[in-house]
This record gives structure tokens, C-alpha cells and sequence, in this order.
């Protein structure tokens, strides 16, 4: 056993092992690498699909005349916040106060936690962010305004705070109006805080697949949030920030004269579970162009119409289905397990054999980007000519609290 592993502390009843070394896996690639030379499983991105994405977000936000927040839970990278601030955003969303101290260790200063921090151990390092930097806050209780204010006081700064209100996702959030307005007035008179405006995000929404679904559950948040602001702008409240929206619904919000600030995140990658959902003409949701994937190896061919790839459970999640076998017509996943997909080829034509290499495009990004150290990043993935131009650490991988 090595020397590391062997060494005890003593905690009341409880022996803590410490790993001194804690050493990083390597990247499963190198700078300049052809595609078939990265190992697998990886986590690929492809990085002129990546590009447009970004393109054509800071497109529409623009004509929208609205701003660009985006949520970093996706991505889990300063390297990947920084290109899209490169982009026109103004800097990003988190929903744990570890995912704020690496993005803003890495260099972005603009921060909104749009979530509830709760436990003092928590506030303080939230506080402890706001000597550097401009770390916001959602709140939805009385109790959280005095636990906020009481970590604000003890670092000597002032908290930027907003009111999140409930607007149909049935998660966090105080009902909208006069409860909402009550809590923006505790904020206000607060010496240690300052009211910001209000977080009203329908995240069930953003995975409705009829385009009439989505747009009817937004339109209904719109109502509950304008009700709100205007409540709060006759006692003399302003919203700096009203912000919400996906990346299933931000054209509405963008739309609604209301929402000013857009938190849609999974748009920079387009996992294969927002693929399913619908435009309003009926066609599939192709705004954006899948640009994330993860690369496995045909590990096991056990019979001509079924080959295991070395992607499993470890490698993408499931919650949101099976990944998408990309650009293998006919080819389905059937089945996972902790390191294996096993991969139906009945329907494939040009079937793939033991040490082919495969891309899955992940059903949902955010925790698939979370089972990995390190992106790929691809130029030209779909050409003859493709290599690894950038690698790239997911910086907040596990920032769990």
C-alpha cells in the first residue's frame, strides 16, 4: 500500500484517511492529436459547432436587447465562462457557492448564485467572495435575509440580493406579489444587503417538447413576474435584475418586456434531451448545434448486430435517457452499466467492429460534464482533418456545497 494511503487522523471515534498526493488524472489526449489518437472515454467538444453556438446566442440577445447570464452549472469552467463573456455575456450563474469561488478564482467577477444558500459555514465563504468580487444571491425566507446579513456584517461587505419567486417550475421560490414584495422590503431596509431585483425561473418548462406547452407555462410566468414588479415599483422598489429563462424558452422571455437578464447555460453544448423538443412550425429544436460529446471505443462485439462501448454510467448521465449514438443511422443504445452501452446495430448499414471509436451525444450535458476532468477540445471533429487544439480542466467538477 502506498505511503499516502496509510496515513490516520484521529477524530473522536472516526480515523480520517488523508491521500497527500492526491494526483489528477492525465488528459486522455495531447495538443495537436488526431481524433483516433484520443483515449477513451472522453468528454470531446467540438469546437466550431461550440463557436456558433456562442455566435448565435450573442446574436439574439443582442437584437432582443436584453443581457446574457449564463449558467456555468452547464459547462462547470472558468476557461468556458470567459469565452462566452467573450461573447457579449456579463458574467455568469452558479447554483453552489464552491462553483462561485472557482469562477471567480479563475477570473470572472460578475457572479449570481440563483439559488438558496443555506449553513452558515456557506454565507461566510459567500461573504468571504464579495471582498473581490460582485457575488449575488437569491433568497425566498425572512430567515435567510438575517443569515445573509449577519455573514455580510461579519466581512464587512454588502450583499447584492434578490427575491426568487415561484413561477411554475414547483422548486424554490416565495409566491409571487405580496410575499415576494415583503421580502424585497426586509432586503431593502437591511444595512447590509441590497435589494437587486428578482430571480423567476421556470425551469420545468425549459424540457416541454409542444412549443405551445413551453410558450403557455412562460406566458404564465411572465404574468406572475410582471405582477410582481409592479408591486414593488409602487413602494418605490427597482429591479436591476429580473432574470430567468433557458435555454427551451429564453426567446420568449426575451420577448416578454419584462425579463432582463437570460440564464440559459446548456445552449453553448445542446445536450440530446432539448433536441426533442419542438419549434413552432413542428420541426425539431435545431437552434443550436450539438457541440458535446463523449468518445468511446467499441470495446466487445458479441454478435453482428450488437457491439459494447466503453462509455457507461462513469461516463454520461442517464437521467434524461440513453445518449445518442451520433451519426450512426440505425444504431440504438439498449442498455448501460457502470463502464459498458451496449449498442444495437440490427438497422446500421456500415456497422461498426471491436476498436472503431463512436460518438455519444449525452442526453443531458450538465451532469455529464460533472463525471469528467477534462474537456477535449476538437477543431474540425467531423473532417479528416481532425485534432485536439484545446484541453481544457473542468475547474468545478464535484463543487457540490
Amino acid at each position: 500500500m502506498p505511503a499516502y494511503l496509510n496515513q490516520t487522523t484521529k477524530r473522536g471515534e472516526i480515523n480520517i484517511m488523508h491521500d497527500i498526493s492526491s494526483p489528477k488524472p492525465q488528459p486522455p489526449a495531447e495538443i495537436d492529436q488526431s481524433l483516433s489518437k484520443i483515449d477513451t472515454p472522453a468528454l470531446v467538444v467540438d469546437l466550431n459547432a461550440f463557436e456558433r453556438n456562442l455566435k448565435t446566442m450573442a446574436a439574439k440577445v443582442k437584437k432582443a436587447n436584453v443581457t446574457l447570464r449564463p449558467h456555468s452549472k452547464t459547462h462547470k469552467s472558468p476557461w468556458v465562462g470567459h469565452k462566452q463573456m467573450e461573447y457579449g455575456a456579463i458574467g455568469v450563474c452558479c447554483q453552489k457557492v464552491s462553483e462561485a469561488e472557482i469562477m471567480v478564482a479563475g477570473g470572472i467577477k460578475n457572479i449570481l448564485i440563483s439559488n438558496q444558500v443555506i449553513g452558515a459555514a456557506k454565507l461566510d465563504r459567500l461573504a468571504t467572495l464579495n471582498r473581490d468580487a460582485r457575488v449575488m444571491v437569491c433568497v425566498d425566507h425572512s430567515d435567510a435575509i438575517l443569515e445573509i446579513s449577519s455573514a455580510a456584517a461579519k466581512q464587512g461587505v454588502t450583499i447584492d440580493t434578490l427575491v426568487e419567486i415561484e413561477v411554475g417550475g414547483g422548486r424554490c421560490g416565495v409566491p409571487p406579489g405580496k410575499n415576494a414584495l415583503a421580502l424585497a422590503l426586509a432586503i431593502q431596509n437591511d444595512p447590509n444587503l441590497n435589494f437587486t431585483g428578482l430571480q423567476a425561473y421556470h425551469g420545468s418548462a425549459q424540457h416541454l417538447r409542444d412549443h405551445i406547452d413551453r410558450q403557455t407555462a412562460i406566458e404564465k410566468a411572465i404574468q406572475k413576474t410582471t405582477y410582481t414588479v409592479q408591486l414593488m415599483n409602487g413602494d418605490g422598489l427597482e429591479c436591476e435584475i429580473i432574470g430567468g429563462a433557458g435555454t427551451g424558452t429564453f426567446e420568449m422571455e426575451a420577448a416578454s418586456g419584462i425579463y432582463t437578464e437570460l440564464q440559459a447555460g446548456s445552449y453553448i453544448f445542446m445536450d440530446a434531451d432539448y433536441a426533442k423538443n419542438k419549434c413552432a412550425n413542428g420541426d425539431p429544436f435545431d437552434t443550436f448545434e450539438h457541440s458535446l460529446f463523449v468518445y468511446a471505443s467499441v470495446m466487445s462485439q458479441p454478435n453482428t448486430n450488437k457491439v459494447v462501448v466503453d462509455a457507461g454510467h462513469k461516463a454520461t448521465s442517464i437521467d434524461s435517457g440513453y445518449p445518442l449514438a451520433w451519426h450512426l443511422s440505425g444504431g440504438e443504445i439498449t442498455g448501460m452499466s457502470d463502464e459498458h452501452a451496449v449498442i444495437d446495430i440490427t438497422k446500421v448499414n456500415q456497422k461498426p467492429v471491436r476498436g472503431d471509436k463512436i460518438l455519444l451525444v449525452p442526453s443531458h450535458c450538465d451532469p455529464t460534464v460533472n463525471l469528467h476532468d477534462w474537456y477535449i477540445g476538437v477543431r474540425g471533429l467531423h473532417t479528416d482533418d481532425a485534432h485536439v487544439e484545446h484541453i481544457w480542466p473542468v475547474s468545478a467538477r464535484g463543487a457540490l456545497f
